[in-house]
This record gives C-alpha cells, structure tokens and sequence, in this order.
C-alpha cells in the first residue's frame, strides 16, 4: 500500500505529579487503543508546535501556547504503508482538565503514572512516549531524529 506521507504531532501532556494524559482512542474501523492527543499538521503552514496545540485543543479543550511547546524528537515510520512523519512534543505540565470533544475518535480522556501506562497504545503514541520516558518499550521500526537545543 502506498499513499501521501502522513505529518503530524503528538503531544505528551505532563501533570504537575508527573503523570501523563491518555484518551481511549476509538476511530471507526480500528482497534481501540490508547492515545496522546495529536494529529496532523494543517497546510497553512502550521508548525509542529502549533499544530500541539491546536490539536489538544480541539480534542480536550485544553488550551496551552504553542511557544512553550517543546520538540523532543522527529520520529520516521512506515507502519501503514506509507511515510507518517511524527513530532514527539512536550507540553509544559498542567492539571487543566480534559473533555471529550470529538466523541467520534476518543471515549475519554485519562491520567496515568508513567510506571503503570495501559495498552495497547497507539502506535505513534507508542513512538513518542519512548522518546521521552526512559526504558518505555515503545514500538519499534521507527527512525528517530532528536532534536537539539544550543
């Protein structure tokens, strides 16, 4: 299977007592799985940053300022077939609430400690959760481009 290269963002999203947000992803015609918040980056000319927190805006109604969102990593994978290029970025913490505002894609939204994670996770999730906890068996098949701040 071929198709255009996917582009997006998911958005690891820290409490103040370090847990991490996760919604019960339910998109028609795949398993359910557990998700950060994300999706793709718009054509405007969106940045990876900005497209973080568009999206968890849209999905949870959390509202934080793309300037302090933080690209940890550009994650490469081929999973579906085709390129699908992943920005794992970090959200400053918040303890903000989370609704479900796209009840079509995601049955709730959850807070987990990072020792006790539920699965399966979806596979980009997956990705980007390995890229910021140490020791996370993140899925595999993936090229991983840190990025560095000078």
């Amino acid at each position: 299977m071929t198709g255009a290269p996917i582009i997006g963002a998911g958005v690891i999203v820290p409490t103040a007592d370090g847990r991490v947000l996760l919604g019960r992803r339910t998109t028609a015609g795949e398993s359910p799985t557990w998700s950060l918040p994300g999706g793709k980056v718009d054509g405007t000319g969106e940045s990876f940053e900005q497209a973080a927190a568009r999206e968890l805006a849209e999905e949870t109604g959390i509202e934080l300022p793309a300037e302090r969102m933080r690209v940890l990593a550009v994650l490469l994978d081929h999973e579906l077939g085709r390129p699908r290029l992943t920005a794992a970025v970090l959200a400053p913490p918040t303890d903000a609430p989370a609704y479900v505002t796209e009840p079509h894609a995601c049955a709730g939204w959850e807070r987990f400690a990072v020792d006790a994670l539920p699965a399966p996770v979806f596979h980009p999730s997956g990705l980007v959760l390995a890229r910021w906890l140490d020791g996370y068996p993140g899925p595999g098949g993936a090229h991983v481009y840190p990025v560095t701040r000078g």
